[in-house]
């Protein structure tokens, strides 16, 4: 009975030992850290254990016998080369430095053509555009004036249309002119074609320039031409080869001297066909109205328009 009784205190002993080593180390696990910072973790601010943190990053702990090098800095830019700007061996300003007197002379005369053919244009062109303006002011004014004098005095001073019709009125006025032979139809058409033919001479005058640089030129061109490639021979012949150092300048010499030929040469005829033919149209109007004016001093004998 007693053993029995002993057994069973034994039980409740060793049962009350294991529930209370049980209760000791729940404790102990929940007092200690959940998870324990491996090698390189570095604690953040709070003090808890954060990710590893890279070597050279802030909050990085330093391995042992590893030193810190500090950042290579980038290497400075390659400096770009400058590239320098070469004048053409081969152009106009070193045609004009190292040609000759004959280049030179050639250069100087397709030079004065073309300057003569610019002038003669824009002046020949403004005067016609005069002559057309006073042919509009003619046909306003002349025929709506009461007399022929009172006419001649609405057209101004300096109209080539007024010139015309004072031509006719001093045909009217000289009759003693007309011989037994001439009538004064006839006498009046000679008056007024010789008026018309004086202005006609006067407006054609410096275009002839015009015509006569538009088919010369282009043998000035090319008499320079040929002087250049005369020149390429000669270099040629002295070096005893065709290398393009050598005749690279005279060629160029001569295609220069063709160019500024044809430059000349072109707006020289299209200038003067633009004012020949303006002049056919200022000519029909002038004879326009020298026709009218003929036939009004026929009928009215000048007292009434």
């Amino acid at each position: 009975m007693k053993a029995k009784k002993l057994t069973i205190a034994l039980a409740i002993v060793l049962f009350m030992g294991l529930a209370f080593g049980q209760a000791m180390a729940q404790t102990g696990n929940e007092a200690a850290p959940a998870t324990t910072p491996e090698a390189g973790t570095a604690p953040d601010a709070t003090g808890a254990p954060g990710e590893a943190a890279m070597p050279g990053e802030p909050g990085a702990v330093p391995m042992p016998g590893a030193e810190t090098q500090p950042a290579a800095e980038p290497p400075p830019p390659a400096p770009t080369p400058e590239v320098a700007e070469q004048e053409n061996p081969y152009g106009l300003g070193a045609l004009w430095q190292e040609g000759d007197l004959v280049a030179k002379f050639t250069i100087a005369l397709l030079a004065i053509m073309s300057v003569g053919t610019w002038y003669i244009f824009l002046m020949k062109y403004w005067e016609q555009g005069r002559v057309l303006e006073q042919a509009k002011t003619a046909e306003k004014r002349f025929w709506s004036a009461a007399n022929l004098n009172e006419a001649i005095d609405k057209l101004g001073k300096n109209n080539v249309f007024r010139a015309i019709a004072e031509r006719g009125q001093q045909a009217t006025q000289r009759q003693s002119g007309v011989s037994a032979g001439l009538t004064l139809n006839d006498w009046l058409t000679m008056s007024l074609q010789r008026s018309i033919e004086d202005e006609n001479g006067r407006l054609q005058s410096g275009i002839a320039f015009l015509a006569s640089v538009g088919s010369t030129a282009p043998f000035v061109g090319l008499f320079g031409t040929v002087w250049g490639i005369y020149h390429a021979l000669i270099a040629i012949g002295l070096a005893g080869q065709a290398s393009i150092d050598k005749v690279a300048g005279p060629v160029g010499e001569a295609l220069i001297m063709t160019a500024i030929g044809l430059g000349v040469a072109i707006p020289a005829v299209l200038t003067y066909n633009l004012l020949v033919r303006r002049n056919k149209v200022i000519n029909e109007k002038m004879r326009a109205f020298a026709n009218d004016l003929q036939t009004f001093l026929l009928t009215s004998g000048g007292k009434k328009a």
